[in-house]
């Protein structure tokens, strides 16, 4: 009898597969409470809600959250909608966060606007010494 999909079950190494991280990065963030799989004896279960909470994580990392503020924003999610103090939260740290990868975004132009300038004079001393 086939399980439903609310029902379904992962262990680490299909969810380590599954994110492409280590079976090591997911003992860690268990560690740290950030998921929280069933333990049967000494095997974990992971649950639709862990797998959804690990991307969360892996996705807040990407962003270049820090993992207490991931912690927060996640726990947000499993606190019941509408509210408006939890709302504003995450909006500030989106605003926040999106004006940091603007700045990174800045910056990353600005340094390859410098190389390609360096890059032209190299290739122009290049060009004379041949």
């Amino acid at each position: 009898m086939p399980r439903s999909d609310a029902s379904r079950t992962w262990s680490i190494a299909e969810i380590a597969e599954e994110f492409g991280v280590t079976h090591r990065t997911v003992r860690h963030y268990e560690d740290l409470g950030l998921i929280s799989p069933e333990r049967r004896g000494t095997t974990r279960v992971y649950h639709r809600r862990d797998r959804t909470r690990l991307g969360l994580v892996l996705r807040g990392r990407r962003l270049g959250f820090p993992l207490e503020e991931i912690r927060t924003i996640i726990d947000l999610y499993d606190a019941p909608r509408g509210r408006r103090s939890q709302l504003e939260y995450v909006l500030d740290q989106i605003d926040e966060r999106r004006a940091d990868l603007e700045q990174r975004r800045r910056d990353i132009e600005a340094a390859l606007s410098e190389l390609d300038g360096f890059e032209g004079r190299c290739r122009e001393d290049l060009r004379r010494l041949t």
